[in-house]
């Protein structure tokens, strides 16, 4: 018996953000695109009767070529809820319609998604492009941190996103120096100085509260950094919210507080945000480039990749979200040679058979990132999907073609 492959999310929602990518580019001529959102709960039966009213209104469709897609495509729906006792888990959102390929040509299409996340809502949509906005709010990362470093000249308030911070709020102080001036008693001036020092946390409590608390739901925990005794003053003074003071994670020491500390913060507290994929994303590229750095056990480049992977030398395989290549089937006509290629996302190529010299045609094609992770996890390799919105992950796909692997061992000869 063949041993069960592990779901890997990550990769289910790589699939998932590649095919809303898909059906983005997806035009109608007109009017003809139909999409349909099913809720878990919905009842099927009352739907098929919603569908089949709008089948009877689609006959009075003025022009003749969106009358005739409207209706093919509730047609083709209908057919497929024939299936379907009750909706799946999450529900479902079926999109049907005729597809504008250019040049005169059209394709009829109809796709059924299970998203990841229930649907939220019962909607019919006909229009000139599929309705998308409510699956591309289940990509968004939900969960974030609150980042405030703060010393007694300025604050800055951010958020971390998944991969990505966020500046919400930056404020700077009126408080005085160490050194008084005129002829102020040391007393008097060390009380306005507090006094000032005190106003300022006030200020900056304050603004966390309006930034951070409309997403308490999502708020995993605050990480709060400056020096001391700054930071240390300002969450025992408890000027923050109560909800939030009692999700602070950590406080650590950054020797900046303006957008930078809020970088040099997340870098300080990578044992605090041990599971988040941003610290986990920076320790793998840093590992693979050591590697690289002593010619050791790291491969990049497309050739090389496939090489150690076809060998079982591969440990780890980086491939870049952002990388847009497809592997290429073509298979000629006269003889049946084959030819593996890549190619840059919907380049169409002609090759000629080596043998004969015929037009080959295509068979099949791939995204690259799906046809490696597959390749990787059949050989017992980890994979990890490696965002582009951190400067590791841009310096993978800039520097690195998208693509490298962190290998259990280098192969004699190489």
């Amino acid at each position: 018996m063949p041993e069960r492959r592990v779901i890997d999310l990550s990769k289910l929602t790589y699939e998932f953000k590649r095919k809303l990518e898909e059906l983005e580019k997806m035009k109608g001529r007109g009017t003809e695109l139909i999409t349909l959102y099913i809720p878990p709960d919905k009842n099927i039966a009352d739907v098929s009767n919603q569908l089949r009213n709008e089948l009877s209104q689609a006959s009075n469709i003025k022009s003749k070529q969106t009358r005739t897609s409207v209706m093919a495509g509730l047609e083709a729906i209908l057919q497929r809820l024939k299936y379907y006792k009750k909706p799946p888990e999450h529900g479902m959102v079926i999109l049907s319609g005729n597809i504008d390929l250019g040049g005169g040509r059209q394709k009829q299409i109809t796709e059924i998604i299970e998203p990841p996340e229930p649907v939220p809502l019962y909607k019919y949509h006909c229009d000139s492009s599929f309705y998308l906005e409510p699956l591309k709010e289940m990509l968004k990362e939900k969960k974030i941190y609150g980042l405030i470093v703060i010393d007694r000249r300025e604050a800055t308030i951010g958020v971390l996103r998944g991969k990505r911070i966020e500046v919400l709020s930056y404020s700077s102080s009126m408080v005085p120096g160490k050194h008084r001036q005129g002829g102020q008693s040391s007393v008097r001036f060390e009380r306005l100085r507090e006094i000032a020092i005190h106003e300022f946390y006030k200020k900056v409590g304050d603004k966390a509260t309006e930034a951070l608390l409309p997403h308490l739901e999502n708020l995993v925990g605050i990480l709060i950094g400056g020096p001391s005794p700054t930071k240390e003053e300002f969450y025992d003074g408890e000027y923050l919210h109560h909800e939030l003071q009692r999700r602070v994670i950590g406080l650590f020491d950054v020797s900046y507080t303006d957008e930078s500390g809020l970088f040099e913060l997340v870098e300080k507290a990578q044992d605090a945000l041990q599971e988040l994929d941003l610290v986990r994303e920076k320790k793998l590229i840093g590992r693979f480039l050591q590697e690289v750095a002593r010619d050791g056990l790291a491969a990049y480049g497309e050739d090389e990749i496939r090489e150690y992977l076809s060998l079982g030398a591969v440990d780890t395989l980086l491939l870049s979200e952002g990388l847009r290549y497809e592997r290429v089937k073509y298979r000629c006509p006269v003889c049946g040679e084959n030819k593996i290629v890549t190619v840059k996302e919907g380049v169409e190529t002609n090759p000629k058979c080596e043998k004969d010299g015929t037009d080959m045609e295509e068979e099949e094609r791939e995204d690259i990132v799906l046809e490696l992770s597959n390749i990787a996890e059949d050989m017992g390799a980890k994979v990890e999907f490696i965002s582009t919105d951190s400067e590791e992950g841009s310096m993978l796909m800039n520097a690195f073609g998208g693509m490298a692997a962190i290998l259990r061992y280098k192969p004699n000869n190489r």
